[in-house]
C-alpha cells in the first residue's frame, strides 16, 4: 500500500480488514496543505493493523536477546549509563537557539531541524535517537532550565530537541502537539471519556500512540508521580518462562482499543489488534502496543453486543502482565527540569498516584511529546498502513490543525 494515502477500516463490521478512503480533501499526509499545518504535514492517526500480515504465535521468538533487553540490576545503581546532565555549553547552544526561533516569529507547530539549528547538541541527540530506537530505549537528561524560562521558551527549547529525534504528533483530538500531563479536574473513574494523565490517578503500564514519547518536568507533586520503566523484551522472555499462554493470548488480534470519542469521519470507535506484534519486514523484532485502561473501558459497546467483552483468560493476561512489569521496572523520580525520552516500541511505562500542593502552589506539570520515526528514517517496520508516514500514529479528527498551547486546556 502506497505511502501517504489515509486509511481507514471499512465501516461493514468489527472485523473488516482495512480498506482505502479518501476524505474530501484527500492528500498525501505528508503533503499536508500548509495552510492548516504548518510544516505541511498532516498526523496520520490510529489504524487497525494490516491483518494479513499478522504472524501466528508459532512464528514469535521464544526468548530475546540483545541491546533490548534489559534488567533492573542492569541501571539502578549505574546512572552514568542512563542520565545525561546537560552541560553549560549545551544549554547556552539551546538557549540562543530558542531565542532565535521565538524573535523570528514562526509558529511552534512549523518547528524543524531546519530552523531550529544545533550543532553541537544536535549530534549528541542523533547519536541517542538509535539508541532509544535499537538500544535500551531510554535516557534521563538533567539540567533543563525549566524554572528559568518562562512558558513560551521552556516549550520551544522542548520541541526543539524533539525534532532531532522525530516528527511531533497530536495527541488528541484537540489537535495538541504539545501535551500538559496535569490534573484538570477529570474524574478518573469515567475512564470511557477521561484521558487519565488529566488526573491524579495511577497509570498502569502502557505505550503511547508514537514510537518516542517524551516528558519535561516543570513542577514536582508534593508526593507520588513517579515512574517506572521496563523492557517489554525482558517482559516477553520471562511470560515464555512463566506464563506461555498468557504470551500466546497477547499476540492474538482479538483485544479491542478504545478510542474515547476521538474519532475521524468514517471511523470506527475502537481498534481490533493484537497486543504484541512482529515487525512486518525490518528485522523481525517484537513491537508492544498496549494501555489497558483503553481495554477496560469500552463496556458501553460489549454490553449492546457491538464487540465482544473481554474473556477470563483475558483478565487474568492483563493482570499477569501488570505485575509482571511491576516486578521487573526500573523507578525514577522526575526532578524539574528533568526530560525523559523513551522507545514505546519496546518499552512500557506507568507512572505512580499522586498528590498535588495545595494552592497557591502550582500543580505538578510535565510537558509531553509523541514523537515518529517512519520506517525509512530508522523507524521499526510496523504491521500498519502507515508504517512510512513522517508522522505515523498519534491522534488525528479530521483536519484539526495542530495547537501548541502553553497551558494545559
Amino acid at each position: 500500500m502506497a505511502p501517504g494515502i489515509l486509511v481507514e477500516e471499512a465501516q461493514s463490521t468489527a472485523d473488516a480488514s482495512p480498506s482505502v478512503f479518501k476524505h474530501k480533501n484527500a492528500y498525501r499526509n505528508q503533503d499536508a496543505p500548509r495552510d492548516i499545518f504548518p510544516d505541511g504535514i498532516r498526523t496520520s492517526g490510529q489504524h487497525p493493523p494490516l491483518y494479513d500480515v499478522l504472524k501466528p504465535y508459532a512464528e514469535f521468538p521464544k526468548e530475546i536477546a540483545g541491546p533490548t533487553v534489559w534488567k533492573r540490576e542492569d541501571f539502578v545503581n549505574n546512572p552514568e549509563r542512563w542520565v545525561h546532565p546537560f552541560t553549560d555549553e549545551e544549554v547556552q547552544e539551546l538557549s540562543d537557539t530558542a531565542d532565535a526561533f521565538i524573535a523570528s516569529g514562526t509558529p511552534l507547530t512549523g518547528i524543524s531541524q531546519e530552523n531550529f539549528p544545533l550543532p553541537k547538541l544536535g549530534t549528541v541527540l542523533t547519536n541517542l535517537r538509535d539508541d532509544l530506537l535499537n538500544g535500551k530505549g531510554f535516557i534521563l537528561f538533567k539540567r533543563f532550565p525549566a524554572d528559568v524560562w518562562g512558558a513560551e521558551k521552556n516549550a520551544v527549547a522542548y520541541m526543539g530537541l524533539g525534532t532531532y529525534l522525530g516528527y511531533f504528533l497530536s495527541q488528541n483530538g484537540r489537535g495538541h502537539v504539545l501535551g500538559h500531563v496535569k490534573d484538570v479536574g477529570d474524574d478518573p473513574t469515567q475512564i470511557h471519556t477521561v484521558r487519565i494523565y488529566r488526573t491524579t490517578a495511577r497509570q498502569f503500564f502502557h505505550a503511547d500512540d508514537g514510537d518516542i514519547v517524551g516528558l519535561l518536568c516543570v513542577h514536582r507533586a508534593q508526593e507520588g508521580g513517579e515512574s517506572d520503566i521496563v523492557s517489554v523484551h525482558h517482559v516477553w522472555n520471562t511470560l515464555q518462562q512463566e506464563h506461555p499462554d498468557v504470551a500466546e493470548l497477547l499476540t492474538k488480534p482479538i483485544w479491542y482499543f478504545d478510542r474515547k470519542g476521538e474519532v475521524s469521519e468514517g471511523q470506527q470507535e475502537w481498534v481490533r489488534q493484537p497486543v504484541v506484534y512482529l515487525e512486518n519486514g525490518g528485522k523481525g523484532r517484537l513491537y508492544c502496543k498496549w494501555d489497558p485502561y483503553y481495554v477496560k473501558s469500552l463496556t458501553r459497546f460489549s454490553d449492546k453486543g457491538l464487540i465482544p467483552a473481554l474473556s477470563e483468560e483475558q483478565l487474568r493476561a492483563m493482570q499477569i502482565l501488570e505485575e509482571t512489569c511491576q516486578r521487573l521496572a526500573l523507578h525514577m523520580i522526575l526532578e524539574v527540569g528533568d526530560i525523559q525520552f523513551l522507545s514505546n516500541a519496546h518499552l512500557l511505562h506507568a507512572r505512580t498516584a499522586y498528590k498535588d500542593f495545595a494552592p497557591p502552589a502550582p500543580r505538578r506539570h510535565l510537558l509531553r511529546l509523541w514523537l515518529a520515526t517512519p520506517e525509512s528514517e530508522g523507524g521499526w517496520a510496523l504491521p500498519m498502513p502507515d508504517s512510512d508516514e513522517k508522522k505515523r500514529g498519534g491522534i488525528q479528527v479530521n483536519n484539526t490543525p495542530p495547537k501548541a498551547p502553553l497551558d494545559a486546556e
